[in-house]
């Protein structure tokens, strides 16, 4: 692949267990292979675990560093990767409720896939929208205003930031494809 994001940053935001091991480890590869810095950062330095279809072990992700310490400032665009756990963890946790809408205010991509659209439901990102997610969160999305289709992405740019979002590990090479698009 060519280096077509070189010189752009991403910022993958992850709990430090329970993230869905493709949904992660994959396009931490494919746009780093594009030439994009990623840096992944979790509750915790150390490792994330990952889980297998939310069920078996999957291998550790390094950490770069906690959510807390970074800013949408210093970043092109934000991914959050699902996995059942990882979304639940992180849709409480103000400090990434105050991340992610640091990158919609700023105008920045935000890209989530699977379990993660309940990130941009705590968030309030996604009343008006149109999005898409694993669909058994497809009522709690409707419940929050947002249009959910059944698609391997969707795109809205309707609120003033691009708005990625995908259903599950099938869909991976089209989430990633679209975040490459957007910041090239």
């Amino acid at each position: 692949m060519t280096s077509t994001l070189e010189g752009r940053t991403i910022l993958l935001v992850t709990s430090n267990f329970g993230t869905e091991t493709d949904e992660i480890q994959r396009p931490i590869a494919t746009l780093r292979e594009a030439g994009a810095s990623v840096t992944v950062a979790a509750t915790e330095t150390g490792t994330v675990r990952t889980l297998v279809l939310d069920h078996d072990l999957g291998p550790e992700v390094p950490v770069d560093t906690t959510y807390d310490a970074v800013q949408a400032s210093d970043f092109d665009a934000l991914v959050l990767p699902g996995g059942t756990l990882n979304a639940d963890s992180l849709r409480t946790d103000e400090t990434v409720q105050a991340l992610v809408k640091g990158f919609a205010d700023a105008g920045k991509p935000v890209a989530a896939i699977c379990h993660a659209p309940w990130v941009l439901i705590e968030s309030e990102l996604v009343e008006g929208r149109q999005l898409t997610s694993v669909p058994t969160i497809s009522t709690d999305l409707r419940n929050a205003g947002a249009q959910w289709k059944d698609q391997e992405v969707v795109l809205d740019e309707s609120a003033g930031f691009l708005l990625i979002t995908s259903r599950s590990p099938d869909d991976l090479e089209a989430f990633t494809t679209a975040i490459i698009d957007a910041l090239s």
